[in-house]
């Protein structure tokens, strides 16, 4: 799926991508290469090699420069003998304004850090950190820190649903083996926003991890306008 185009302080621009794994219970593993690339470029541009049940939006988002014009990015997924290819440009129809305040709310997406004094992110393409060093079996402890400006889309929640105005979720967004998380759902503390959790890797390797950090208007509420969670991506080399 492309989800849309937005522009970056720099004068560059993000192009959004989400999936629709189609399937209801089972999860697809497609690795970087022959079956899941992205061009033109490096075949691998931080697209997902594991695909959970059903739709998710912005997973990842391509950066391209201010002079990109009309040209295209591709995503390509080649799956039992079927290819989907899904191809995103800077067309005016798909700019995503609401990561600067959505109508009617002014709505926006959480704030996401991945330390202390790193830089706060906002949107799909979200911060990166790592890449961090853990061992088979061994607990990898991950520590972020989110926050919200308390508003839902079309409306205002002084500390969104059920009094948490930021829910966090956790997946395997690259790498060989399982990740398990404990919790895969961590709540973040009142005021600064910290958040813990542990990720234990099965098989040695390279992984991305990611954090999607949803606020008050939800999965659902997210998918219409891009206005309301952050991604946080984190390399892991597992030895």
């Amino acid at each position: 799926m492309y989800e849309g185009w937005y522009r970056n302080p720099d004068g560059s621009f993000s192009l959004s991508f989400g999936y629709y794994n189609r399937n209801s219970a089972e999860v697809i593993e497609i690795p970087v290469g022959a079956g899941n690339f992205v061009a033109p470029g490096d075949s691998n541009q931080g697209q997902p090699t594991r695909f959970e049940a059903r739709r998710h939006w912005g997973v990842f988002a391509v950066k391209v420069p201010a002079n990109w014009g009309t040209r295209k990015v591709t995503w390509t997924i080649r799956m039992k003998g079927e290819t989907f290819a899904i191809p995103a440009s800077l067309h005016p129809d798909w700019e995503i304004d609401a990561l600067a305040g959505e109508a009617g709310s002014g709505n926006t997406p959480p704030m996401l850090k991945l330390s202390p004094n790193g830089p706060v992110a906002q949107g799909p393409a979200g911060a990166t950190a790592g890449p961090l060093e853990a061992a088979v079996g061994q607990p990898l402890g991950l520590t972020i820190w989110a926050t919200d400006d308390g508003k839902e889309s079309g409306s205002v929640a002084s500390a969104g649903r059920g009094g948490v105005p930021v829910s966090l979720t956790w997946f395997k967004h690259q790498g060989p083996g399982v990740v398990t998380f404990s919790p895969a759902t961590p709540r973040p503390a009142a005021g600064d926003g910290m958040a813990a959790t542990t990720a234990t890797f099965d098989t040695p390797g390279r992984y991305i991890l990611r954090v999607r950090a949803n606020d008050a208007s939800g999965v659902a509420g997210a998918g219409h306008a891009q206005c309301c969670w952050t991604n946080g991506f984190v390399q892991v080399t597992v030895k």
